[in-house]
């Protein structure tokens, strides 16, 4: 296998060296865990050669005692030092998994959103849980059973050629036989490994699909078909592991027919040169005992090229994962000091498209002073999100220039950047946790008093009241026990606290009864006193209290001014609006 390194400008990488890539770091442990396996060979292949002993003492007639002594004790040394060495083998893979699930999260939460748009959410949480799995496998069984049986292995080979180097040769014609057949198998084993890790991240991401939506999936009676859709990836992942399971069958009865069939014919052979005086008895049995503990590291051996083949799989879906590059930072950061008298945000010529031939935005100028309440309207599918994706940084403009602060936000550190700008969705997110988590999470070192001021700022007071344990009840699943209102305002006290320079705002008021959207158009005009305001808006009376009005068409301002000012000069403006020009 090879893969493509998208940061090496194409360079490929084999197995080895994506292998060489997931041990990284764990090199101690690995040589610990080698030594000790080496030690246990060591043990193992002294025992023969005690046997032997014992024979030739017995038919001299000499005291066997010491010997047996000395053998006892070497394979209770052998037990004990392979017993430890496959735990520390077992612990570095656990490790190695570890150490890879880190990665992974860290480098999923800090890929760009183009990135997010092109690949499903539920396969690469997949990758970050099932194949990480199936990779220990990889290393605490095929990384243990390749060391301890290569060692072992030659060990065995180098007695057996000191003892009977012809009988040998004929041990090493039948495993190479067995050799071929399994050799034609391996490469199935890891075609259907990655097929069968494919079809389980699909089934994740299918599952994951129908539970985020399951009230609409209720509502529209249609449980079956879900079923249906997602068993069917169910039903691939079950098809291609058991063909995985059907051709590593296949190696277990190869290695036992091998090994068989080579002590059967050193059995018959040497029994027969014995027989004709043309050996001894204690050479053949040392040799016969060399065959047995050579069935145990040929057998690792083989199961470690079918473990290694099968995990080849999830390494690869891992590493095509951590090769994807994450957001880009400039390379050099501008100290992000504000310019007097610079707009908070400005938009120059900005030109942008989530697919390059489709442009959404066409050269989009607009300004935002400095404490400015600006609402921006426009029908659906205009861009107005899009002007929000770009101001946070989401994404970068195709062409064109934005401005924070009087500085190009390309030369601004990602993270100073988004700290300055709060963001309220209108499907306002509120994530698995009590209240006080959520409305903590952008600023989780906030002292109480500033928590008591954007709670009352945001009219969630009574919500807190209410709540049976305050600030510390549960939110539900996706903010389930809350009412669409209660999140929004929940999203904006979570900004709020924060001390944004500028505060976007997807229609604050979509969700609120007459009363509360009142209550929270005065907490607006006390908002602007602190930051900025940029507000998309839907409803009239949110247009109507903005300092200045634009309105976005088909990606383009076609019209800037106060709410009395568009409805005289604005065809679009009361289009969208539904205003009466003055005087009707």
């Amino acid at each position: 296998m090879s893969e493509r390194d998208p940061a090496a400008g194409g360079r490929q990488r084999t197995a080895a060296q994506e292998i060489r890539r997931v041990l990284r770091g764990h090199g101690r442990r690995i040589c610990l865990a080698a030594a000790l396996a080496l030690a246990g060979s060591a043990l193992a292949l002294a025992q023969p050669l005690v046997v032997k002993r014992v024979i030739e003492a017995a038919g001299a007639g000499t005291a066997v005692g010491g010997a047996v002594g000395l053998l006892v004790a070497l394979f209770l040394a052998q037990a004990a030092v392979q017993a430890v060495a496959r735990y520390v083998m077992a612990r570095t893979g656990e490790g190695v998994v570890l150490g890879l699930r880190l990665d992974l999260i860290a480098h999923l939460l800090r890929l760009p959103m183009r990135t997010y748009d092109r690949h499903r959410t539920g396969d690469l949480i997949s990758r970050t849980a099932a194949d990480s799995t199936a990779l220990r496998l990889l290393v605490s069984e095929g990384f243990t059973d390749a060391v301890t049986g290569s060692i072992g292995l030659v060990g065995v080979v180098v007695l057996m050629l000191w003892l009977d180097w012809v009988l040998f040769l004929l041990v090493l014609a039948v495993i190479v036989l067995g050799s071929l057949a399994v050799a034609s198998v391996l490469k199935g084993i890891e075609r259907a490994s990655l097929h069968a890790q494919q079809a389980t991240g699909a089934m994740t991401a299918e599952l994951e699909r129908a539970l985020g939506a399951i009230r609409t999936v209720r509502a529209s009676r249609a449980e079956e078909r879900e079923t249906l859709r997602i068993g069917r990836q169910a039903r691939r992942a079950y098809d291609q592991s058991v063909r995985v399971g059907a051709l590593d069958a296949v190696i277990a009865p190869a290695v036992t027919l091998t090994i068989n069939g080579s002590f059967l014919l050193v059995l018959l052979i040497g029994g027969i040169r014995v027989a004709g005086h043309d050996g001894s008895v204690a050479e053949l049995a040392a040799f016969l005992l060399y065959m047995l503990y050579l069935m145990s590291p040929v057998a690792a051996v083989f199961q470690a090229l079918s473990t290694t083949r099968q995990g080849l799989g999830a390494l690869r879906r891992i590493t095509e994962v951590l090769d994807l590059p994450p957001e880009p930072e400039p390379d050099h950061t501008t100290r992000a000091r504000p310019q007097l008298a610079a707009p908070v945000l400005e938009f120059q010529d900005v030109r942008f498209g989530y697919d390059p031939h489709r442009p959404v935005l066409h050269g989009v100028s607009f300004k935002i002073p400095p404490h400015g309440h600006i609402a921006l309207i426009g029908n659906s599918g205009v861009g107005k999100s899009t002007v929000f994706a770009l101001a946070e940084r989401f994404y970068d403009p195709d062409a064109g220039r934005i401005l924070f602060e009087g500085h190009d936000i390309r030369t601004l550190d990602r993270a100073r950047h988004r700290a300055r700008i709060g963001l309220v969705e209108q499907h306002a997110p509120v994530l698995y946790g009590t209240l006080r988590e959520n409305l903590l999470y952008a600023a989780p070192d906030a002292l109480p008093a500033e928590l008591d001021r954007v709670i009352a700022l945001a009219q969630l007071t009574d919500l807190v009241a209410r709540s049976p344990h305050g600030l510390d009840t549960p939110a539900g699943e996706h903010g389930t026990a809350l009412s669409g209102g209660e999140r929004q305002r929940i999203a904006l006290a979570r900004s709020l606290l924060t001390h944004p320079t500028l505060l976007l705002l997807d229609e604050p008021t979509a969700h609120l009864d007459a009363a509360n959207e009142a209550a929270l158009r005065r907490s607006i005009r006390r908002i602007t006193t602190e930051c900025a305001l940029l507000v998309i808006a839907h409803r009239y009376s949110t247009i109507r209290a903005a300092d200045l009005v634009l309105v976005l068409d088909d990606g383009r301002i076609v019209a800037t001014g106060t709410h009395d000012e568009l409805r005289t000069t604005s065809e679009r403006y009361r289009c969208v609006t539904g205003a009466l020009p003055l005087g009707r």
